[in-house]
């Protein structure tokens, strides 16, 4: 098994997994506060049902995914980058707006957990069960977003499953290291950090969206001899013409550069579509993300702020 292609899945779940944790560990001390320990369990109860939620929506991708290639394996050459495409533009969009939206609500997001804790605790019959939904949610809505990436890849699934257990282990560890041990760690460098690596991460699966769907547009050209004119020189059906290719000086599939693709979305051969892609991606997406790290003007405090 390759172990760079755990990577791009490892820092995802990693960072997902962290969000899960800080979510956890607020509720935890929520109930801590307010005396209500006997509460725990439907919190821990919620983090198992998200886990096993998550794990059920992947084993349900997979199990189809096997049966269709059972069902149409003359056109597994379509299908597969198809599916690649599909996945991955639904995990594009998935990642950057979650990405986006956690930076947007890191400032008021304790105080609105305790807000909803304490809501939830008032009722003291539904006190539990609400606990569970807000706890099953989180990890849930988490652990969905990897199962997509670990899906945007179908020959990758098995080494992204490892880089997603390695970074739910991480994430675990750093969630007790946090609120069971009381280890000051700077959270918003973190962050910062982490959601830097996830935009180069998902511009690198901007790049290959479209060498999918190039690829699968290519293989259906050879059921219809007529599409064959839309490539360029038989290279390329939709990317436009070749950018560079540097697969003599730094080839993708042998490292460094496999490190390089993995992490920084590098590719050896670029077309000039996929290189406007990547750009449009950091000019939106890259651009929204710097904007929402700025802090806020003084004098106007932050909604967590009392």
């Amino acid at each position: 098994m390759d172990v760079t292609a755990a990577l791009p899945t490892f820092v995802i779940t990693l960072r997902e997994g962290v969000e899960a944790a800080l979510v956890v560990g607020i509720v935890l001390a929520c109930l801590a506060k307010a005396q209500r320990q006997t509460l725990n369990r439907w919190v821990y109860l919620g983090v198992v049902a998200g886990l096993v939620g998550s794990v059920m929506i992947g084993v349900a991708l997979g199990s189809g995914l096997q049966q269709l290639q059972q069902v149409l394996p003359s056109l597994q050459s379509i299908i597969n980058p198809l599916l690649n495409v599909l996945f991955g533009a639904v995990a594009i969009i998935m990642l950057s707006w979650m990405l986006l939206w956690m930076t947007r609500q890191a400032r008021s997001l304790k105080g609105e957990l305790e807000g909803t804790v304490q809501s939830a605790l008032q009722d003291s019959q539904t006190a539990g069960w609400s606990l569970f939904s807000l706890v099953c949610i989180a990890v849930l809505r988490e652990g969905f977003e990897t199962v997509l990436f670990v899906f945007t890849n179908v020959e990758a699934s098995a080494a992204a499953a490892v880089g997603a257990f390695g970074g739910l282990l991480g994430a675990t560890l750093l969630g007790l290291v946090l609120f069971r041990w009381g280890v000051r760690i700077n959270l918003r460098q973190f962050f910062q950090v982490m959601g830097l690596l996830l935009l180069l991460i998902v511009g690198g699966l901007v790049v290959s969206v479209f060498k999918n769907l190039d690829a699968a547009l290519a293989a259906i050209s050879q059921l219809d001899s007529q599409t064959v004119d839309l490539c360029f020189a038989q290279t390329s059906c939709v990317l436009g013409p070749l950018v560079w290719d540097t697969s003599a000086l730094l080839p993708e599939q042998q490292f460094p550069g496999i490190v390089l693709k993995t992490l920084l979305g590098y590719r050896d051969h670029l077309y000039l579509v996929q290189l406007m892609a990547y750009i449009g991606f950091w000019f939106s997406v890259g651009g929204s993300y710097f904007r929402s790290l700025s802090p806020l003007p003084s004098g106007k405090p932050s909604p967590s702020q009392p």
